[in-house]
């Protein structure tokens, strides 16, 4: 039997990035010399964003390893019965009865002071809206540095605008569901978002309130 939906309610304020972020991007083409690992970026005005799949991703991720949730494949869980199916949809479930996926996860951009400082120093010091960092692996024999590549990343301090917009449907636990979205957003700043969370990028702040 459908489900009514009764209201909406929105998390929104901003996202901080406390160390350099990388989400990944690709180009058609890589010049000689170019970059291979670029962030992804807006199409027309070339500033970085992080999609809401992103964030959406990495919380059930770290919500299924939390509860326990990941199948022996690695996929998303489907049972169609817990909470994190509920929120997140049951993945390639389509004989449940939840109803829709309850959050709707909002691209994430820049915030006008963050764009305004990339777009400073744009013009100031040809920062394409990113910083350019350099990794390399070690050869633990000789202790030399060899295969350098070089990687994008948002620069620490960037601020995003945050928004999910979490519907409530009848017969929805309203309070327990908002305590689990602010569950996967602990974790979230617990853990890391994007890439190389393990090398030190990624880590997160969130900043935001529930109306």
């Amino acid at each position: 039997m459908p489900r009514k939906l009764i209201h909406y309610r929105k998390f929104s304020g901003t996202l901080v990035s406390l160390t350099g972020l990388r989400v990944g991007g690709s180009k058609e083409s890589i010049e000689i010399g170019g970059l291979e690992n670029t962030i992804i970026r807006h199409p027309i005005n070339d500033l970085p964003y992080i999609p809401g799949s992103s964030i959406k991703g990495k919380m059930r991720s770290l919500l299924e390893h939390k509860y326990g949730k990941m199948t022996d494949k690695g996929e998303p869980c489907g049972c169609g019965q817990c909470m994190i199916c509920r929120v997140f949809g049951p993945h390639k479930n389509t004989k449940h009865d939840l109803g829709p996926t309850r959050i709707i996860v909002r691209d994430s951009k820049l915030t006008q002071k963050s764009k305004d400082e990339l777009e400073t120093a744009q013009k100031e010091k040809g920062v394409f809206f990113a910083e350019v960092k350099t990794e390399n692996l070690v050869n633990r024999r000789t202790g030399t540095a060899e295969h350098p590549r070089t990687q994008e990343r948002v620069p620490e301090g960037a601020q995003f605008d945050f928004e999910i917009a979490l519907r409530v449907f009848e017969g929805d636990e309203e309070n327990a569901v908002i305590a689990f979205v602010k569950e996967g957003l602990d974790l979230l700043q617990q853990d890391y978002l994007g890439g190389s969370g393990s090398r030190g990028y990624g880590k997160v702040k969130l900043e935001y309130t529930v109306a």
